[in-house]
């Protein structure tokens, strides 16, 4: 690279340009120490004590992000459980008003009470089949 206009073109070296006295690493150094595999093995094993330590400290501060964040959830989702409860309440006392001037006021609780409890028997009987394929799976099958 020749460059009239600049004088420093002739002073640079690119980066694989070498000077003369370039010596290799298995050499010794100007401090007259000797490099050695055995250097190499403890510079490599101090850098990995040190990536451990700072990867637990990540894993840890992530533990406790997704804790804090944790706790606002399940309050968020006791909350919603709080509201939908309410308006399942709301819902329950309107059909009995609504019922009482066609059945009387103790026919609509009745009626209201009897769907409530088929509803849940069920809830409850799709939540023993989900039990018992569970409970399956983790049975030990001695069929030999």
């Amino acid at each position: 690279m020749r460059d009239d206009n600049d004088e420093r073109v002739d002073e640079y070296s690119g980066p694989l340009d070498l000077p003369d006295e370039h010596e290799s690493p298995n050499e010794e150094d100007e401090g007259g120490r000797q490099f050695s595999l055995t250097d190499d093995v403890l510079a490599l094993l101090e850098d990995g004590k040190t990536y451990a330590e700072a990867e637990l400290r990540f894993q840890k501060s992530r533990a406790g992000y997704i804790g804090n964040r944790f706790k606002g959830a399940l309050a968020f989702g006791l909350g919603a459980f709080g509201v939908f409860h309410l308006a399942l309440i709301a819902t329950t006392v309107g059909l009995v008003i609504a019922l009482a001037p066609i059945v009387g006021p103790w026919g609509a609780t009745a009626i209201v009470t009897l769907a409530l409890i088929a509803g849940g028997v069920f809830l409850l009987r799709l939540l023993k089949g989900r039990l018992d394929d569970i409970r399956d799976a983790f049975e030990e099958e001695d069929a030999e």
